[in-house]
């Protein structure tokens, strides 16, 4: 409680750009694994990109098994077997019309279910390449309004680190994906394109801090860039902290109270990209994109100019690589 009261009074400064190392650390390792992940399991596409069969049905007192096996009886690879409220959901490989009107047949035999009440859906595998295609343009144009924005907003520099950071975000993101297997669908682009924004404007609440904080540096200066960028991410932790915390919340109850004890499992594929988007998104907002910055802005000559003469008087030296990058 007493680490928290002074957290939340402000009497806490974390040295977070003097810790530059171990972020770029932590990150390179999440990344690596991350990559791992995507190339060695891949991302589970899905019917709606990779298109197929899905089949849905009320059976209560079924069990997974028990609907798989119906399934494989007649020949269906591997069906992804889940639960959408009170029904069952299955997808299966795009199958031809005598063989899903087989299983129909099947499903109503083996689960006393009226054939009319199973329903099914088929899906082109062309649909769902016209879905990557939107949601990978969408994503273009979403970086590049940023990259717009950012360097109107504030400069160019900045611009570049909030895009590193998102991009770090969406590889971590896919790569939690790939080593849980959990399905990637329509509403997982979403849950993308929402962490994008979210972690933008986290990124975007501490860059205009340190835009106001470190315009007041000049060669009199008792602080260094990274001095003064430090400070200010410490004014707006808490900020981020209490955003991240009562955004984070909803969305852990719809993950793990509503996909376990509730059976909301067309809600997990959303709800897994926005619980992992929004932890990995808070942390590279004050760990990957202000320390990236300070790294950037620290061989501007004024800046390096500053950290030369702190460094010679013996200031300087509190939470910053700004008199090791002078000296370079």
């Amino acid at each position: 409680m007493g680490l928290a009261r002074r957290l939340y009074r402000g009497e806490i400064d974390v040295d977070f750009v003097g810790k530059w190392k171990l972020w770029y650390g932590l990150s390179g390792f999440l990344l690596v694994i991350s990559l791992a992940g995507l190339l060695i399991n891949g991302l589970n596409l899905g019917v709606e990109f990779r298109g197929g069969s899905v089949f849905s049905f009320k059976a209560p007192s079924s069990t997974i098994e028990q609907v798989r096996e119906t399934f494989q009886d007649e020949g269906v690879h591997q069906p992804i077997v889940q639960t959408a409220g009170d029904r069952w959901r299955v997808t299966t490989e795009t199958l031809s019309e005598s063989t899903m009107n087989q299983v129909q047949t099947a499903i109503a035999k083996d689960f006393s279910v009226p054939a009319d009440q199973v329903d099914i859906q088929s899906i082109g595998a062309s649909w769902g390449g016209e879905v990557s295609q939107k949601a990978w343009i969408g994503l273009g144009v979403f970086m590049l309004a940023i990259i717009l924005y950012l360097s109107m907003a504030f400069e160019p520099k900045m611009a570049l680190a909030a895009i590193v950071a998102l991009v770090h975000d969406l590889v971590i993101t896919a790569g939690v994906y790939a080593w849980s297997g959990f399905e990637v669908t329509p509403a997982t682009l979403l849950g993308f394109l929402t962490i994008l924004g979210y972690s933008l404007y986290d990124a975007v609440v501490v860059f205009d801090m340190i835009k106001e904080v470190t315009a007041k540096l000049g060669h009199t200066s008792k602080q260094t860039y990274s001095m003064a960028a430090n400070n200010a991410l410490n004014h707006t932790l808490i900020r981020s902290l209490n955003t991240s915390l009562v955004a984070i919340l909803p969305v852990a109850a719809i993950l793990f109270i509503g996909t376990t004890l509730l059976g909301a499992g067309t809600l997990k594929d959303l709800s897994l990209a926005l619980f992992v988007g929004m932890i990995v998104g808070t942390y590279s907002s004050l760990c990957v994109a202000t320390p990236l910055l300070v790294t950037l802005k620290e061989r501007e000559p004024k800046y390096q100019a500053i950290a030369r003469r702190l460094a010679s008087t013996g200031g300087g030296k509190k939470g910053s690589k700004s008199a090791a990058v002078a000296k370079g």
